[in-house]
């Protein structure tokens, strides 16, 4: 009897041991799809390793619902000025699906506004940051409809730009030690001076689109598109009236318009006593009209 309670114990106690186990397994899987979750939206797209020679040129573009615009829109702007970036573009705006009144009562109407609250906002963050920036940033996301991270290698375009300053420099040395050895000759001159001014011009562009190339490399360009669910506003307005309302009463208006017409009846017995001589002249050449016809 002992050796059975015995072997129970130890079956009991087995039993325990690997529903335990599958238990903390379960727990660590879940916990591992959560992290998962998490940094889902941030990446490590072409991140520079030190000692490279390659120069990336690194943009982000998000698009996701949030709970509310502009309390995201006011996080997002703190989480670039604390990761030393700064907002180049924003435009927070509503956007009117529909909007229609209902007659509640003779002085009152309901107006009924359905709009979506959105915003576009586009940043710059150092380069080196960005995957924090965005990681902080997906703590606002409530659905995700894209994520689209790009990286451009330009690290050939900088040197193609090095050498081509390099020969303009070069070359302008040259026209300048031309120049002075030339002479005096006025078109000589001019065309050596058109030419160094050439040079130049072609080294400044070089220098300064290795400069614009260099500032899309420290700074990452970050742009995102945000918008929150359909919302409803609804507001109680009083009527206005219509013009009938003002109209005086029936009797007044009888009174006036009685008044009206007998002053268009003094205007036409004024205008008819003006064109008395045109009055004399048709009513004599119709009696000699008929005169003439008797005689006929």
């Amino acid at each position: 009897m002992n050796k059975i309670v015995k072997q129970g114990l130890i079956s009991l106690a087995i039993i325990t041991l690997i529903i335990s186990c599958k238990k903390s397994d379960a727990s660590e899987e879940s916990s591992s799809d959560i992290a998962i979750s998490a940094d889902s939206i941030s990446s490590s797209a072409a991140v520079e390793k030190e000692g490279s020679t390659r120069k990336f040129i690194r943009t982000a573009d998000l698009k996701f619902k949030v709970k509310n615009v502009t309390q995201s829109t006011y996080t997002i702007e703190n989480i670039t000025n604390k990761f030393d970036g700064f907002v180049t573009y924003t435009n927070l705006q509503s956007s009117i699906i529909d909007k229609f009144e209902t007659k509640i009562s003779q002085d009152s109407t309901l107006e009924t506004t359905r709009y979506i609250v959105e915003n576009n906002i586009t940043i710059r963050v150092p380069n080196k940051r960005l995957d924090t920036v965005i990681k902080s940033i997906a703590k606002q996301i409530d659905f995700l409809d894209y994520r689209i991270i790009k990286a451009d290698d330009v690290s050939l375009k900088m040197l193609s730009n090095q050498l081509s300053q390099k020969r303009s420099s070069i070359t302008e040395k040259r026209v300048e030690k031309a120049i002075d050895n030339r002479g005096k000759k006025i078109n000589d001159i001019m065309e050596a001076e058109n030419n160094l001014a050439a040079q130049k011009e072609q080294n400044d562009n070089s220098k300064l689109e290795n400069l614009s190339i260099q500032d899309q490399i420290d700074f990452s360009t970050l742009t995102i598109q945000i918008y929150q669910h359909e919302s409803v506003k609804q507001e109680m307005i009083a009527n206005t009236k219509d013009y009938n309302y003002y109209k005086p009463n029936i009797g007044i208006r009888i009174i006036d318009s009685l008044k009206t017409g007998w002053y268009v009846l003094q205007d036409v017995i004024v205008f008819i006593i003006e064109i008395w001589w045109l009055l004399f002249i048709v009513i004599g050449g119709f009696f000699l009209y008929k005169k003439y016809r008797k005689k006929q």
